[in-house]
């Protein structure tokens, strides 16, 4: 028979999680303006720039509409002048007593009319720019075009899908915690998780979302994880797993998996007390490196039998051995 000590090392305290990834950010870009696209510079799966010019809609008739109401803004601009100097003609005239009140008052309301005919022009001009803006469709930030869905030819009406964007520089990994666990839940806690495209490799992220409310029928509620994705590995609707770090290196009671047995249900281990096997119902956690936690049952420094359970009963006579080293002079184990 032998034993081994149970020792107390760092161990993180974590709540296991799963989730899955999305895009931090996630547009489905729509015609703001009518007209038939001239062509397309974007393709699905293409990286884009915040800005990047990815569609021509009309974009000759919109430049038209958009200098014809430039200059009408100028015609506009030039008849209010004539109708200020006219005004201040008529001030002149009607100071010297040469002008009547009524042409002072026409010349009056025509600077007037003038005034907001210019401002009308404005406005019109403005919103012919704006147009001619929108024929340009551009990124709205960098990322990657996940569909392309107009083409060159195509009609477009004002709100009609074009492309759909996804950012997948940064992920979010949304993940459920139990109600149990929501005062455990903070931002800036660290997630650690794995997914099925890289076996054995861990990828962090910060939790920076929190939902308010817990889900009636899962009595779970959600949070979300930031994940830097600079290298593109990471794809956005991934199923991962991983754990939500709540305490770093937290003293933990480890002890070697095969000193845990199980009968009946009820999950215990036997420990050396003197020359004497006693048995010990435990609590037991996760498995660190072959190594078992135990919440409860065994306490670190605990002499706990790895071998020859089978032999054993509570109160048991034993001789031990630590593995490695003679048996030592006891009452042997029959």
């Amino acid at each position: 028979m032998t034993v081994a000590k149970a020792e107390r090392v760092p161990l993180d305290r974590t709540l296991p999680i799963v989730g899955t990834l999305f895009a931090k950010d996630e547009a489905t870009l729509a015609a703001e303006v009518e007209g038939v696209v001239e062509k397309t510079g974007a393709e699905f799966g293409d990286r884009v720039k915040e800005g990047q010019e990815i569609a021509l809609i009309d974009t000759d008739t919109y430049a038209a509409l958009a200098n014809q109401a430039a200059a009408r803004l100028t015609q506009a601009k030039a008849t209010a002048a004539n109708a200020e100097h006219e005004l201040v003609r008529q001030v002149e005239l009607k100071r010297t007593g040469i002008a009547s009140p009524a042409d002072l008052d026409l010349a009056q309301t025509a600077a007037e009319n003038a005034r907001a005919a210019v401002v009308a022009a404005d406005a019109t001009r403005a919103v012919a720019d704006l147009d001619l803006a929108h024929s340009h469709v551009r990124a709205p930030f960098d990322g990657a075009v996940a569909d392309r869905i107009a083409t060159k030819g195509d009609f477009m009406e004002k709100g009609k899908p074009m492309f759909r964007l996804v950012n997948d520089a940064v992920l979010k990994f949304i993940a459920q915690a139990p109600e149990s666990h929501a005062a455990d839940v903070r931002k800036e806690m660290t997630v650690e998780f794995n997914v099925d495209a890289y076996p054995g490799e861990r990828f962090t992220g910060k939790v920076f979302l929190i939902s308010p409310q817990v889900n009636a029928a899962t009595r779970a509620f959600a949070f979300g994880a930031l994940v830097p994705n600079a290298g593109r590995r990471l794809k956005a609707g991934t199923f991962a797993r991983g754990e939500l770090v709540i305490e770093r290196a937290v003293p933990t009671v480890m002890v070697p998996l095969e000193s845990v047995t199980g009968l009946s249900g009820v999950t215990r281990m036997f420990v050396v007390d003197g020359a004497v096997a006693k048995a010990r119902v435990v609590k037991l956690g996760r498995v660190r490196d072959g190594r078992q936690e135990v919440v409860s049952g065994i306490q670190a420094g605990d002499l706990v039998v790895t071998s020859g359970q089978t032999k054993l009963s509570d109160g048991r006579p034993v001789a031990v051995r630590e593995a490695g080293k003679p048996a030592a002079t006891g009452i042997p184990a029959r």
